[in-house]
């Protein structure tokens, strides 16, 4: 399939590999697509594990709703929900980076029975990534997320001079040009920079949707050279996992490990799968 349906949106899916392979669901971050797994999927593929991987709400040119309620926790889980719907699937394997990562906690936390594993790449669990602003370095880390609070100002400086700021930020992190252009083009379309903002402006609600502990088979995936992401909510997190828990580092890579280190997160992610399978 290449697309499904939510509450009168619509969601663009890549759905690749054998048919009859494990499932595995991608999930993106900010301000990514699902091109971010462009490297990673062929690689599970070869190892038999089919790959479904949405462009997420806001990113999706016909699932761009207005107003931050829309984006909050609840609804983004929901979508993932309506893709293994569509799917036909009880139940995947999860994986997610970033913001799709937030929705891979939150999936293994309320809806164990639909979680296969999960594979959590750079965020940490939610409760251990909130101790950790108020605690370590982590608040200046992320001092960003209070920035796109604010209305129309943080569009405009996203976008600027054709994408200045945003094109800076993604290829410090070591991205190539062709990728960066691609997420800035995609960006650039009507109301996509707003919608994906909305992720980070349904952050009030989040008080409203806790995150509980998890109890299906985690592996965590964080690399040293993430300048957004700290090692303290990195090292709290296995404490809100009860079940199985790995936490894998990657040494000197940047915050965008799907791009960056594809073949290592594919033979990470095939090995959990496995195992858990046995």
């Amino acid at each position: 399939m290449d697309s499904f349906r939510r509450d009168g949106l619509t969601f663009d899916v890549r759905d690749a590999g054998p048919r009859d392979g494990e499932p595995v669901v991608l999930l993106h971050g900010f301000p990514q697509d699902s091109a971010a797994w462009d490297l990673v999927a062929p690689a599970l593929h070869q190892h038999g594990l089919r790959t479904l991987a949405p462009d997420q709400r806001g990113y999706s040119p016909m699932a761009r709703p207005h107003g931050r309620a829309h984006y909050r926790l609840r609804e983004t889980v929901g979508d993932v929900l309506a893709l293994l719907d569509a799917a036909g699937l009880e139940s995947a394997h999860v994986v997610g980076h970033d913001w799709g990562g937030i929705v891979a906690w939150a999936l293994g936390a309320w809806y164990p029975e639909r979680v296969r594993t999960l594979t959590a790449l750079s965020v940490p669990h939610p409760a251990a990534m909130a101790k950790a602003m108020v605690t370590s370095d982590q608040g200046l880390r992320s001092y960003y997320m209070g920035v796109f609070q604010l209305p129309v100002l943080p569009e405009r400086l996203l976008l600027a001079g054709n994408g200045a700021v945003l094109r800076r930020m993604l290829r410090s992190g070591g991205l190539d040009d062709a990728l960066v252009d691609h997420y800035v083009r995609r960006m650039q379309e009507p109301g996509a920079v707003s919608a994906a903002l909305g992720w980070y402006r349904a952050l009030p609600w989040a008080g409203r949707d806790p995150v509980g502990r998890v109890r299906v088979p985690t592996l965590h995936i964080w690399s040293t050279g993430d300048a957004f992401l700290g090692r303290a909510a990195t090292e709290a997190t296995e404490r809100f996992v009860e079940a199985p828990y790995r936490l894998e580092v990657l040494e000197g890579v940047p915050h965008w490990i799907p791009e960056l280190a594809a073949d290592r997160v594919a033979e990470l992610v095939t090995a959990h799968v496995r195992t858990a399978a046995s």
